[in-house]
């Protein structure tokens, strides 16, 4: 089920009134974001040994789960243990909420998932069974919860986008089961691409179901599939899950009469109805078209759409309960979304261009127009000071970094012209610029003659060497003063356009939109952080630990640390991981514990350029097929990337370089400007497994309507084709009730001829169709990151032991010995949309 956008606060009432010492107990479970540091293993051991036991069925009371994070892609109802093979009857009181950002959905939770309903004499069909206030998967105002099931929160998409994905799922929900081993076509290659069919299932008992997972395990049953998926918890999601419960319906098709017929009825005996053949064929190809319809969207590619922490703030607004703290987490977990690459192209480099176009940058127009919701939210929340106490104007209204509070007591939140530099407040300008990804891609500097530019660039600007590496508190008070309007100035020569936001006072502002400015907050005189500042801290805590060394000396040590305390299963390592998790999230709350993670995000930083810079300089990036890779397996810093969000913080590093490098060679980028997808592979010598991230080279759905004029030929000439389309089978159907109208006053029935050439007719129409389908759903998955896929296929051609169990489904492991064959096998597949 899905709960639309409008009534997003309808279960938390419900909650609210029903919550007390005694009720059902409400059970949170949450991705250990940022990226994958956990996975469908934990999710599905989480089930067994929390969600399972609070199930009436099971001896519990019930209760409400909340997935944070977690479970948009996967049959939750399945992994969680709520619905039970050979058990109608599932759920047991256990109600389910899903908060997820990760697409595609898995259309089992989003149209399915609620517990049937006895049947009705006349209508035992699955969408008849759903619970009252449940239409087509759509929970409506009269929707009554404490029944169980799985309820996904629609942030919009649901609704807006995936109607013809709605009608092909809840198709096939009551499509009747129908063997395909006949020749009903005559031609025994015609049906040799046709789905397997699952068995019937028996009166009373719950059929095999067809699981995202199942297509892919269900083909090639004579591979030794078990070795490759030897030490795999959950297989990537690949083809459509039914429903369980489903009946066969009576195809009776009414009798095609026209109206000559009517007004001269032949004496003779009326028309037979369809065959028995004919009813078949028609049954199989609308199977077939709506499982196609299914199979697209879920192989379409990865993507996120809004991010969860703006889709609780819209549930507290919604209540009346927004206030400051919860204003900044939201702004800090959006700004993690696009530190991290997750964009509405997938996991993918942020393509940035010198101009004003309206998709340029993180999630596009969509990505735009939540910050500036958030920019709005602040405002309202943190009325903006025109001048200071003693009347002058406050730093930030003159376009300077604000570093202090404007008093003791000063929590507030406030806009501030950041540039693209990296912890710049808590560095000195030098480190900040050198550590900066933008900057690193912008001028090269992973060469001589990039820090030559740097050099050159902070000369210009009358910076000496001495002074930007002092620490930036602490440089001269007119040099930070006049730091942006010089940024600025000589920004254009180094290609630099959008490194500094523009001010209220300038041209490109949108009416002091202030389109561009991030976010800063104080802690009174203890601190003042940006929101990227806070999520660079918290995501280099959670992937290195406030405990790690942060001297470029001991980075031996802190890497055999990190391996000693692993085990041959990674058990310990995962454990690790929980520890490190917990750490940051006290850090939200403990601004000294927050401070005390900045040595170990500079840390982090540093052996990130170091390695970016050595692959880059040394030339070890290969590009194959489909896609650029390369492998880190030495270096004192190997050990810091076998972390999932570590490496794909230096995959999205390394890959905006490329694409800059891209456009110095060829004048634009690869891939329709998109990029070129890369990979990236790290050696845990422990374990003996490679991590591997698979990163989009950019864009996104956005890029596929930047140019509207081609769009409009696009819309012109499709309804042009319609028109022909329709014509001609007018045009058909006009011959053929001539024909028809002359066999009944002749006394001849419809024959199978004239049956096979309507199906014909109908099947033309349908391909036609299916080609307009087909450039819609080639459009709506452009530039989409397709790793997933295809790490899933090459598991299924290959004998390579693959652990696909995270979240994020570009990111699996291999093993050591297997990495060539996985690599090779890989770069034949298409990875970007």
């Amino acid at each position: 089920m899905y709960l639309p956008r409008d009534l997003i606060s309808k279960l938390y009432i419900h909650l609210q009134k029903t919550r007390h010492p005694l009720s059902p107990p409400v059970l949170i479970l949450v991705a250990l974001e940022p990226d994958a540091l956990s996975g469908y293993g934990d999710l599905e051991r989480a089930g067994r040994e929390l969600v399972t036991p609070m199930m009436e069925t099971r001896g519990g009371t019930g209760g409400v789960v909340v997935c944070l994070g977690v479970g948009g892609m996967i049959d939750m109802g399945t992994i969680l243990g709520l619905e039970v093979e050979g058990e109608e009857v599932g759920f047991g009181g256990v109600e389910v909420w899903v908060v997820d950002s990760h697409r595609p959905w898995n259309l089992a939770n989003v149209f399915g998932g609620y517990p049937l309903e006895p049947a009705p004499e006349d209508a035992a069909n699955y969408r008849a069974r759903a619970p009252e206030g449940v239409t087509a998967g759509r929970i409506g105002r009269n929707y009554k919860p404490g029944k169980g099931g799985i309820v996904v929160f629609d942030d919009g998409d649901i609704e807006e986008q995936l109607g013809v994905e709605r009608d092909a799922y809840l198709a096939l929900v009551d499509m009747p089961d129908i063997e395909d081993t006949d020749d009903i076509y005559g031609d025994s290659e015609s049906e040799s691409d046709g789905e397997p069919e699952d068995p019937l299932p028996q009166p009373g008992q719950k059929r095999k179901s067809w699981n995202r997972e199942d297509e892919s395990s269900d083909e090639d049953d004579d591979r030794p599939r078990q070795k490759r998926r030897s030490n795999s918890s959950t297989p990537i999601p690949d083809s459509p899950r039914l429903p369980a419960q489903r009946r066969l319906i009576s195809l009776q098709d009414p009798e095609m009469i026209t109206s000559d017929a009517i007004e001269n009825p032949p004496s003779s005996q009326p028309p037979k109805a369809p065959s028995a053949r004919t009813l078949r064929r028609r049954l199989l190809r609308m199977r077939r078209e709506n499982v196609d319809v299914l199979r697209k969207y879920y192989r379409m590619g990865t993507s996120y759409s809004e991010p969860i922490a703006a889709m609780i703030y819209s549930l507290a607004s919604e209540l009346g309960r927004e206030d400051n703290d919860l204003l900044w987490l939201t702004i800090v977990g959006v700004t993690s979304m696009e530190l991290y690459g997750r964009s509405s192209a997938g996991l993918a480099v942020t393509v940035r261009s010198s101009d004003s176009r309206p998709t340029n940058g993180w999630m596009g127009v969509r990505g735009a127009r939540l910050r500036q919701l958030l920019r709005d939210e602040v405002r309202r929340l943190n009325p903006p000071e025109i001048a200071s106490r003693d009347g002058r104007v406050l730093a930030e209204n003159a376009g300077i970094i604000p570093t202090t509070a404007r008093s003791p007591e000063d929590t507030s939140i406030r806009l501030s012209p950041e540039p693209k530099f990296l912890l710049i407040r808590h560095w000195s300008l030098y480190d900040s610029m050198l550590h900066s990804p933008y900057l690193f891609s912008r001028l090269r500097i992973w060469s001589e003659s990039g820090l030559k530019r740097l050099h050159k660039l902070l000369a210009k600007m009358g910076v000496s060497l001495v002074q930007c590496k002092q620490s930036y508190t602490h440089m001269d008070m007119m040099l930070k003063k006049e730091l942006r309007t010089k940024l600025l100035k000589y920004a254009s020569l180094y290609n630099l356009e959008d490194m500094v936001p523009a001010a209220e006072t300038d041209g490109r502002d949108r009416a002091g939109a202030k389109d561009g400015w991030g976010f800063v907050r104080s802690w009174g005189w203890r601190a003042t952080l940006s929101a990227q500042d806070v999520v660079v801290v918290i995501g280099a805590l959670l992937e290195v630990g406030k405990n790690s060394t942060v001297t470029d000396t001991d980075a031996r040590v802190q890497g055999s640390q990190i391996q000693d305390a692993e085990d041959d299963n990674g058990v310990a390592e995962s454990q690790e991981w929980v520890s490190r998790f917990w750490e940051a999230y006290d850090a939200l709350e403990n601004i000294d514990a927050l401070k005390a993670g900045l040595p170990t995000a500079q840390y982090l930083h540093r052996a990130i350029f170091r390695t970016g810079t050595s692959l880059i300089g040394k030339r070890q990036i290969k590009h194959l097929h489909a896609f650029r890779m390369c492998v880190i397996k030495d270096g004192p810093d190997v050990p810091l990337f076998t972390h999932p969000a570590a490496l794909t913080k230096l995959a999205l590093w390394i890959g905006e370089a490329l694409a800059e490098q891209e456009k110095d060679t060829t004048g634009k980028l690869a891939h329709g400007g998109r990029g070129t997808p890369l990979v990236v592979a790290s050696l845990n010598e422990k374990r003996g497994v490679y991590v591997v991230v698979g990163t989009g080279g950019g864009g996104g759905p956005d890029m596929a309507f930047l140019n509207r004029e081609l769009a409009k030929e696009k819309k012109s000439a499709k309804e042009a084709k319609a028109k022909e389309r329709e014509q001609r089978r007018k045009d058909k159907e006009k011959i053929r009730e001539e024909k028809r109208a002359a066999r009944q006053a002749a006394g001849e029935g419809v024959d199978e001829e004239d049956e096979d050439e309507t199906e014909s007719e109908g099947s033309d129409a349908s391909d036609s169709e299916d080609e307009d389908e087909a450039e819609e759903h080639k459009e709506r998955g452009y530039g989409l990151n397709k790793f997933g896929s295809a790490f899933q296929d090459v598991v299924n051609e290959t004998n390579a032991r693959v652990r696909i169990d995270s979240f994020e489904h570009c990111v699996v492991e291999v093993r050591k010995e297997d990495l060539s064959g996985f690599l090779e096998s890989l770069s034949m597949k298409a990875v970007v949309g």
